[in-house]
């Protein structure tokens, strides 16, 4: 592997931390106050360059813009936090279930007998 393709590999993961805090900022149009602020709330976690600076990932800018548009709607930033936390949850429940029922009918479809009562 060259170097272009790590670097390619870790642009396009949604994981890695490649948004400084000001650029963050400035995506989100909101201040590095804001980004503290979540942080504080421990909606996200941003990584650390070895310098201490903060380091965001596309996962948590989308995070955090979902929580600045509740804020923009007059919610409080620790109550935006706990729903999008509770968002995110109910995400996770869903797509569990849904694997539990295509698990669920894979294994009846598997143990379903012919009707041999012709």
């Amino acid at each position: 592997m060259t170097a272009d393709d790590s670097l390619g590999s870790r642009l396009d993961d949604d994981d890695y931390p490649a948004y400084t805090m000001g650029r963050a900022a400035e995506l989100l149009g909101a201040t590095p106050g804001f980004l503290r602020a979540i942080g504080e709330a421990r909606l996200i976690t941003p990584l650390r360059s070895p310098g201490g600076h903060r380091r965001y990932s596309r996962y948590q800018l989308r995070i955090a813009a979902r929580a600045r548009e509740l804020v923009d709607q007059g919610t409080p930033v620790e109550a935006a936090c706990r729903i999008v936390i509770l968002e995110d949850q109910l995400e996770e429940a869903q797509r569990i279930n849904a694997e539990f029922r295509r698990a669920a009918t894979a294994a009846t479809a598997a143990t379903a007998t012919p009707d041999d009562s012709r």
